[in-house]
């Protein structure tokens, strides 16, 4: 449980730096910000393992890379979700996201 929190708070703090540089996702403000990663985290949990199961073999057929386009459409989901959050586009989810992977391992290793 503690850890989840950590991830979520991580992720909360980059999901903020992102949406002040507007790359993609534009957030309203602070506490939508740690909802916003709550519903992320917990999308992640549940419906990412179903969606990588059904997409398996394009995934193999694309050598990995179709996780990428997994990765921005559970971050367009989270937007649906989530009212204040705004992702622009599938290519403004699709460099979010990777910049949100990106920015979390880079958080994750000075934390840790």
């Amino acid at each position: 449980m503690t850890n989840f929190i950590i991830t979520v708070l991580v992720t909360a703090v980059a999901m903020f730096i992102i949406s002040r540089f507007n790359l993609g996702l534009s957030i309203d403000d602070l506490g939508t910000t740690l909802v916003a990663a709550l519903v992320l985290g917990l999308l992640n949990a549940f419906v990412r393992p179903i969606l990588a199961l059904i997409t398996l073999p394009i995934n193999i057929i694309t050598f990995g890379l179709f996780t990428f386009v997994l990765n921005a459409l559970i971050l367009m989901l989270m937007a649906k979700i989530v009212s204040g959050v705004h992702v622009n586009g599938f290519l403004g989810a699709l460099l979010a996201s990777v910049l949100l992977s990106i920015l979390t391992s880079i958080i994750f290793k000075i934390v840790r």
